[in-house]
């Protein structure tokens, strides 16, 4: 295997090249949401599948009920090193509205800004850009000598569609699939100069409540007082849901939640996250989560009880005045790593019935469900990447959590059995699905020489 600094070098040496070719990628419009693209999807499938073929993997177009997924394997020269995943996406959002863009969005280009030179083209960022920086760390491994890791490369074209066609295609292939750990580029840096790793993301738990009451809806000057409401009912359920310090009072709600590593915790107040400016942004000014928490806490480790939305009796224009046979909410829960889905919902149900009044009823309807992710914090393939990045970097990179959720990492865990290394190199002022979408040079460049470091630290 070539020395890691000869890699790196070829990557310095390629990159006019790689922007080339990224930017080819790029000029294809595989937009997965509307039909009207779907052959520009599969030629940015077939593109991809070529550029994998170019570099020695043994790569092919999946056909799936929906738009192709892409598989390429290659082994390492070694025998005894990690097998990894590598997943990215190279369908995109579309690009409207096109009259916001500076240029047109398939038509890719290098800007000169104060900060630095930028990528700007629907798809630089999210996530053609970020796939290809491990692209381009795999061809100079390949232009070296020989790949540190055996690795299979995955590629959807349907993420931003919400993947339908991919826990199909996982089940039918597990065994392809399947490796030592999965490797997923679709996250941010903490900044433009400091890495980050995502390490937690929260689980989901989407209930909605309908309470029954009478058996019509009522005359409130006739049935007002002796009748129930249900809209009541329902507020006062959904008032004792927090207490006055903010936290959930559903029993067992918290028995399995973790206290953050005091490491870690140190690292996030270090990081001197301005909570006040990220609620003023939003016209707010108040964490309104649980006391004694950080803003950082609250979005990223600590779960979460909300209520999404409420409908119950007349809501058109002018009044009416009724009494509603029925009342619904929608709850949504985000949770953290031990958490169970299947516990926090049937608690919460409890929690309702045991506060319903006599002649009401709850009918519970459930829109899914799912665990959070943890990548422990003692993993020795974490610890690997933490010291490739800062070597790259030169700065310790955040072990960040993230608040939402990226189904494909449950899948990996769920039905591969896999836990996934999330480093991705975007910002959050890349403009991801809106109009004048760009990605850093500095990303791209740094992003294919911290994969080629990563790689070879897996490999020791």
């Amino acid at each position: 295997m070539a020395s890691l600094d000869s890699v790196l070098a070829k990557i310095d040496q390629n990159l006019d090249a790689a922007v080339a070719r990224l930017f080819e990628f790029i000029k294809i419009p595989s937009v997965s949401t509307d039909p009207a693209f779907n052959n520009d999807c599969h030629r940015a499938a077939a593109w991809a599948a070529a550029e994998l073929t170019s570099l020695g993997f043994e790569a092919s177009v999946r056909e799936t009920e929906g738009l192709p997924m892409v598989v390429g394997h290659a082994k390492a020269a070694r025998p005894d090193v990690p097998h990894v995943l590598f997943y990215g996406h190279y369908d995109v959002q579309p690009a409207d509205p096109l009259e916001l863009w500076t240029t047109p969005p398939f038509e890719p280009r290098i800007v000169e800004t104060l900060a630095g030179r930028q990528l700007v083209g629907r798809g630089t960022a999210d996530d053609k850009g970020q796939l290809m920086t491990f692209v381009e760390a795999c061809r100079a491994f390949r232009e070296t000598g020989e790949l540190p890791c055996h690795i299979t490369i995955l590629l959807e074209g349907e993420e931003e569609t919400g993947s339908p066609s991919l826990p199909a295609f996982l089940a039918a292939n597990k065994t392809e699939l399947r490796a030592d750990m999965a490797l997923v580029c679709d996250t941010l840096m903490w900044d433009k100069s400091t890495p980050a790793i995502t390490t937690m993301l929260r689980g989901m738990v989407l209930e909605e409540v309908v309470i029954h009451g009478p058996n019509r809806d009522l005359h409130s000057g006739m049935f007002g007082g002796p009748a129930i409401n249900p809209i009541r009912v329902l507020a006062k359920i959904i008032a004792e849901l927090h207490d006055d310090t903010g936290r959930i009072t559903i029993p067992e709600f918290y028995d399995d939640v973790i206290e953050l590593p005091n490491e870690i915790a140190d690292q996030w107040h270090e990081l001197r996250f301005d909570g006040a400016k990220f609620l003023g942004d939003v016209g707010l000014s108040v964490p309104a989560g649980e006391h004694g928490r950080s803003v950082l806490e609250m979005l990223w480790s600590r779960p979460t009880c909300e209520i999404n939305g409420i409908v119950g009796g007349y809501t058109a224009k002018g009044s009416k005045t009724v009494l509603p046979a029925q009342a619904s909410a929608k709850f949504s829960f985000r949770l953290v790593a031990n958490q169970k889905p299947d516990e926090v919902a049937k608690n919460f149900r409890a929690f309702v019935i045991e506060r319903l009044p006599a002649d009401c009823h709850a009918e519970f309807i459930s829109h899914g469900a799912s665990g959070a992710i943890a990548l422990p914090f003692t993993s020795e393939a974490l610890n690997r990447t933490r010291r490739a990045l800062q070597v790259e970097w030169g700065k310790e990179p955040v072990l960040a959590g993230c608040g939402g959720s990226i189904p494909i990492v449950g899948s990996f865990k769920k039905d591969l059995k896999m836990d996934t290394l999330m480093v991705g190199f975007s910002l959050e002022d890349d403009r991801i699905h809106s109009p004048n979408e760009k990605y850093e040079m500095s990303s791209f460049h740094k992003g294919a020489r911290s994969w080629a470091r990563i790689l070879t630290a897996l490999s020791q």
